[in-house]
C-alpha cells in the first residue's frame, strides 16, 4: 500500500467500455460465478497471448511451450482459482503474468532437474530490461534473482514482474501498487541494477543492495 506521498503524479485514464465491462465479469467470476470466466476469456485472451510472448521472449524456437499452448496452460489453472478479490482489469493481467512466469519456471527446473543443466529455458531479457550482460540468462536463474530481490525489497520486485512479464506501463504498474509513476521509475531503475549484479555471478550477490534507489 503506497502512501499519500507516493500515490501523488499518479496518472489515472477513464476506463474504457470494454474495461467496465472486464471488471464487472471479474467482480462476478470472483463471486462464484463460473459462466462470468466464460465471457471474460475472449475479452482478455488477446492480450494474454501478449503476456505470454513477453513471458516467453527469447526462448528457443524448439521450447515445448508456445505462446498459445501457455495461454491455454493459464487457463486450466485460473480455472482453480477459487473466489479471489479481483480488483480490475490490471489486477487480473498481473496475475495472470505472475501465474505465466510460474508455469515456465516450472518447466525449466524440471528440464534442469532432468538433464543436469543442460536443458533450462533461455531468455533474453532485451533493451527494456537490460539487467545482465552476456549471454542469455535462464528462466530459473532470473526467478531466482527475483525472489532474492523480494527479500530485499518486495515492491522493486514486483515492479519487475508487473513492467517486464506483464508488460505494464509505467501508469497501469503504478495505479496497481498505488504509487506514483516516480516512485515505479526509480524502484524499475534500481531493481536493474540489482538483478544485473545478482545475475552476474556470486561473487558479485549481495553487493546491489548497498544501492540506493
Amino acid at each position: 500500500m503506497g502512501t499519500a506521498q507516493d500515490r501523488v503524479g499518479t496518472t489515472e485514464r477513464p476506463p474504457s467500455r470494454e474495461t467496465h465491462r472486464v471488471t464487472g465479469l471479474l467482480l462476478q467470476w470472483g463471486s462464484g460465478d463460473e459462466a462470468a470466466f466464460n465471457e471474460l476469456i475472449p475479452l482478455v485472451h488477446d492480450e494474454l497471448r501478449r503476456i505470454a510472448r513477453r513471458c516467453m521472449a527469447g526462448e528457443r524456437r524448439a521450447h515445448s511451450l508456445q505462446p498459445t499452448a501457455l495461454v491455454n496452460e493459464a487457463y486450466l489453472r485460473l480455472v482453480d482459482v477459487q473466489r479471489v478479490n479481483w480488483q480490475n482489469r490490471t489486477h487480473f493481467l498481473a496475475m495472470s503474468a505472475r501465474l505465466m512466469r510460474r508455469i515456465l519456471v516450472d518447466v525449466a527446473r524440471k528440464k534442469r532437474f532432468q538433464k543436469r543443466g543442460g536443458g533450462a529455458i533461455r531468455v533474453t531479457l532485451g533493451d527494456a530490461m537490460a539487467v545482465a550482460e552476456g549471454p542469455d540468462q535462464d528462466l530459473a536463474a532470473i526467478d531466482d534473482a527475483l525472489h532474492a530481490l523480494a527479500e530485499v525489497d518486495e515492491r522493486k520486485a514486483r515492479v519487475v514482474e508487473l513492467r517486464y512479464f506483464g508488460g505494464l506501463s509505467v501508469e497501469e504498474t503504478a495505479s496497481m501498487l498505488e504509487v506514483s509513476d516516480q516512485t515505479v521509475m526509480r524502484d524499475w531503475k534500481f531493481a536493474r541494477a540489482w538483478l544485473s549484479r545478482e545475475l552476474r555471478g556470486p561473487e558479485t550477490r549481495g553487493k546491489a543492495a548497498a544501492l540506493e534507489p
